[in-house]
């Protein structure tokens, strides 16, 4: 079994918890499952379900099998009853394994990943969430096509030298365009530690 201290642990959680949990006790709904995609760690998981709406459960998820000890590990560390057990999840696969959620967070995914990530995640959260449901995403964005700060574009640099493929994404002329297409309407972007941004988009009526 894993112990406490064989849990891996992001320190950038301890920076940005606070500042993202008061934007989702605003946006999210009262009740329902809240499904969070690329939980890493599952230490955003375990401190944030206690401080939201009793009503609301949190489905964490992961691509990598081999996180969800880790996810579960920390939720039990919190004693922490509205976590659910964290199930596998890739966004890019076919079909994803919950069908409908109230409501979809993903944190630092979309930088680290192909672009055809950004694409799946979009489309399963067309699939699962209903009409006005939020997406919200977290993370290191361009605006208007340019790096907000020195850091992020050294950042950039360093993932696109790891792999080609990754990338600070531009919100305005990338990830807007994409969610638009997709059936979705940016509603608010927000400040965040460390020269990242929240964005929330919520899920419009069918054309």
């Amino acid at each position: 079994m894993q112990t406490d201290t064989a849990r891996r642990h992001a320190p950038a959680t301890q920076r940005n918890r606070e500042p993202i949990l008061t934007v989702l006790q605003r946006v999210l709904p009262a009740e329902g499952l809240l499904l969070e995609i690329a939980s890493g760690t599952g230490e955003h998981a375990a401190f944030m379900a206690p401080r939201l709406s009793p009503g609301l459960m949190w489905q964490p998820s992961d691509a990598r099998a081999d996180a969800l000890s880790d996810i579960d590990g920390h939720a039990r560390a919190e004693n922490c009853s509205r976590v659910l057990p964290a199930i596998v999840l890739d966004v890019c696969g076919v079909a994803w394994p919950i069908g409908a959620a109230a409501a979809i967070f993903c944190c630092n995914m979309i930088h680290i990943a192909p672009w055809a990530a950004a694409e799946s995640l979009f489309a399963g959260a067309a699939r699962v969430l209903p009409r006005a449901a939020p997406l919200i995403l977290y993370g290191p964005f361009k605006r208007h096509g340019a790096h907000t700060a020195p850091s992020n574009q050294a950042f950039d640099a360093g993932l696109q030298a790891q792999d080609s493929r990754w990338g600070v994404r531009c919100l305005d002329t990338q990830v807007v365009p994409l969610a638009e297409r997709s059936g979705f309407a940016l509603d608010e972007v927000a400040a965040m530690p460390a020269n990242n941004l929240i964005a929330i988009f919520h899920r419009r009526a069918p054309v």
